[in-house]
């Protein structure tokens, strides 16, 4: 029987299956996927509400107490399953994989994408005996979620992006060349309101030059880790942090914990690092996109910022990611089978809403918008007043809208 408890204004009720880990040899090895469902009181006949985190490689989030924000919102009407996607939280982790050849790693790996979390998530609803459930996806939440439109439209009752409608049948090369060009107008946005922070990063870059400053884990922060800190820039209230974080002196203890923090791509979320570029393979091997499209600009100019873009250095520069640099190296050739199927998603007749932040430099506007065409009952939302994290920074309102649009209120 499921383990519940009681906290102030929810009961949270734990789930866990076991699930194949190749969904195509359900005999084979199989991993564990635990999820939480949060309900209010009285609320445990409500529909289900599946949120799917961004990522990859991101654990469901743990509701707050007093619970606010969206999570609030949504218990109005759902109840809530947050799903600890494969690998990540209480179900079974993915580490360094000890024991494991390059070859055995990778082969593993291969089996933490969209498309396979997505099985997990039907699994998961037939454990449950539900007909049919809403999704809401956050980021890579809503690449699994158009996967999910794609595969299983007849288990949706209606899904609910927030800065996560992916392209499809986009070259991952196109991908990332234009998420290079929308961090070089968010990063001329960012010193155009705060003007000395650009000799501020000149001057750190020197001193990183130098091999000056040293991070937490002992590992001298290189140049360009220290561009890197862009991806702060897709976050409302971002680029605040990260004039804040560069007044401070490089040489503070608190300076290089901060940026240790603050930089994507750590050894905390290893499928983040190793799966990132697979994430947008619809089809064919990435062969570390990034790092081939990666503007020269970015060589003569340090004050210039990158973000989501994973490097092969990453892996070298990451005690705690090296174990899998040689099986990222064979994941980066690997041949990715499509995620999405548009003849599929224009059949899908399932109810959608879509926030599509305008500024976004990791799942862009012009990418979302081709997108949403596609499918037949989508309504999509485009906002200036939040960046990607709008469904945190918005608190509840973000979600109320979705909810109303695919209910013809607004």
């Amino acid at each position: 029987m499921p383990h519940s408890i009681r906290l102030p204004g929810m009961i949270l009720t734990d789930h866990t299956i076991e699930v194949p880990v190749d969904h195509s040899d359900p005999s084979g090895a199989t991993l564990t996927v635990f999820a939480r469902e949060v309900s209010a009181p009285g609320g445990a006949d409500k529909p289900y509400l599946l949120f799917l985190q961004g990522g990859p490689g991101g654990e469901g989030p743990r509701p707050a107490v007093p619970l606010g924000g969206w999570h609030a919102r949504a218990l109005e009407d759902f109840r809530l399953l947050l799903l600890d996607q494969r690998g990540t939280g209480l179900s079974t982790p993915v580490g360094s994989l000890p024991g494991m050849t390059p070859q055995e790693q990778a082969d593993y790996l291969v089996h933490f994408r969209a498309d396979s979390i997505v099985r997990d998530a039907e699994l998961l609803r037939e454990h449950l005996g539900v007909e049919q459930w809403s999704l809401l996806g956050q980021s890579f939440g809503g690449f699994c979620s158009l996967h999910y439109l794609s595969a299983f439209p007849g288990s949706l009752r209606e899904v609910f992006f927030t800065g996560g409608v992916p392209p499809v049948g986009l070259p991952v090369d196109e991908v990332y060349r234009a998420t290079y060009a929308r961090m070089q107008e968010l990063t001329e946005g960012h010193y155009q309101r705060f003007p000395g922070d650009r000799d501020r990063m000149r001057q750190i870059a020197a001193e990183c030059e130098r091999g000056a400053i040293t991070l937490p884990n002992g590992v001298p922060l290189t140049t360009h880790r220290l561009q890197t800190l862009g991806s702060g820039l897709g976050m409302t209230g971002g680029s605040e942090a990260l004039h804040f974080l560069l007044e401070r002196d490089p040489a503070s203890p608190r300076f290089v914990s901060d940026v240790y923090d603050a930089v994507p791509f750590g050894g905390s979320m290893p499928i983040y690092t190793v799966l990132h570029e697979a994430c947008y393979a619809d089809g064919g091997a990435t062969r570390w996109s990034c790092d081939r499209v990666r503007p020269s600009e970015y060589d003569s100019d340090v004050a210039l910022f990158t973000a989501e873009h994973p490097f092969p250095w990453h892996l070298n520069e990451t005690p705690e990611l090296s174990p899998l640099a040689d099986a990222a190296h064979l994941l980066a050739e690997h041949e990715w089978p499509r995620l999405y199927d548009e003849d599929a998603l224009r059949r899908a007749e399932v109810p959608c809403a879509a926030a599509i932040y305008y500024d976004d430099p990791f799942v862009l506007r012009e990418h979302s918008m081709a997108t949403a065409e596609l499918l037949p009952q989508m309504r999509p939302w485009i906002s200036n007043e939040w960046l990607h994290n709008g469904i945190r920074a918005g608190g509840p309102d973000v979600l109320d809208r979705l909810i109303r649009m695919t209910r013809g209120e607004i």
